[in-house]
């Protein structure tokens, strides 16, 4: 009897996953804890194995990637995969799966949170309340945004743009949209959307939420001259990838003010924060926790379980991002 195959989960993940994993038969190296594994612990505890699990901690570049001896696939617990080297995956022949799809609308709802928080000023209000400032109704005490009637410009109408911008005609917003590519004509209709160019967005919204892949085309996506641009009572909402914003820029226009603010859920140098940043009022911070809900990080960790062991079983796994792998 040849021995089972071994399949890494680099991180702790809903239990459930490494349970499914265990009953199919496969032996499971399971590091259960927050710790993110150094690279050269990810290359010793991976090398043999058929799968990794892994998360967007785990930096796969392409030097680590030469050392997975016996890799078959690398299952991502994301739906971005920027943290994978996806070509030098391809060269070896491991395919690559992240989590798309059930993490859409649970990423929405925190988007647009993030977007009325930072509106609304909650965060402020929270804290004057709890410093026991509050003595009397003001008339213009945290007066802040409206979110009803106003522009939403979206960078990025995928699956989690367009539920972004669902919420948005629900609050009554004109929306624009800015992507490399026009949104099928019934997606424009239902939304009633606009594809504009970059500047008019920039130039025409009262919020800016981005929902754009991590690549060498959208890093730093917005700087200086983007913010520039906006109105001095715009608010920008970055879910997506850190790096799409210039941090040091962004910190500047709300100290500034050259815009009005900002609601965050990832950053340039995660775990990391621009200082000026944490000192600044008039900007909403969250570590990274747009999917965090039981519900779809429980989904999510069997998602990526279920692609990893669909191609150990010689299926085609269903979210397979570089399908020239599979012949």
């Amino acid at each position: 009897m040849s021995a089972p195959l071994r399949i890494l989960v680099t991180k702790r993940v809903f239990p459930e996953a490494v349970e499914f994993l265990r009953r199919q038969g496969f032996e499971v190296d399971y590091n259960g804890t927050d710790r993110v594994l150094d690279r050269e612990e990810l290359i010793r505890r991976a090398r043999g194995c058929a799968a990794v699990v892994s998360q967007l901690t785990d930096r796969l570049s392409a030097e680590v990637i030469a050392e997975l001896e016996g890799a078959r696939i690398i299952a991502n617990v994301a739906v971005g995969y920027d943290n994978i080297d996806v070509a030098a995956a391809t060269a070896r022949s491991i395919a690559v799966t992240n989590t798309p799809g059930v993490l859409t609308e649970t990423t929405a709802d925190f988007a647009f949170a993030l977007l009325m928080a930072a509106a609304r000023r909650v965060v402020e209000a929270h804290a004057f309340v709890h410093s026991g400032r509050w003595s009397t109704w003001i008339i213009d005490l945290l007066a802040g945004q409206d979110i009803h009637g106003a522009t939403l410009g979206i960078f990025g109408l995928g699956r989690i743009g367009a539920a972004v911008a669902r919420r948005g005609r629900g609050f009554g917003m004109r929306i624009l949209y800015c992507d490399g590519r026009a949104a099928p004509p019934e997606l424009e209709r239902e939304l009633d959307a606009r594809r504009v160019s970059r500047e008019e967005l920039l130039r025409e919204s009262d919020f800016v939420s981005l929902h754009v892949p991590l690549t060498p085309a959208t890093r730093h996506l917005i700087g200086a001259a983007e913010l520039a641009m906006m109105k001095p009572t715009a608010i920008l909402i970055n879910t997506a990838r850190g790096p799409v914003v210039d941090e040091a820029a962004l910190a500047e226009a709300l100290e500034k003010r050259t815009i009005w603010a900002a609601g965050l859920d990832v950053f340039e140098q995660e775990p990391e924060v621009h200082a000026k940043l944490l000192e600044l009022p008039n900007v909403v911070l969250a570590p990274h926790i747009a999917s965090a809900s039981f519900a779809t990080r429980r989904r999510m960790s069997m998602m990526a379980a279920e692609n990893a062991a669909a191609a150990l079983g010689g299926q085609r796994p269903p979210n397979l991002l570089n399908p020239e792998v599979w012949r």
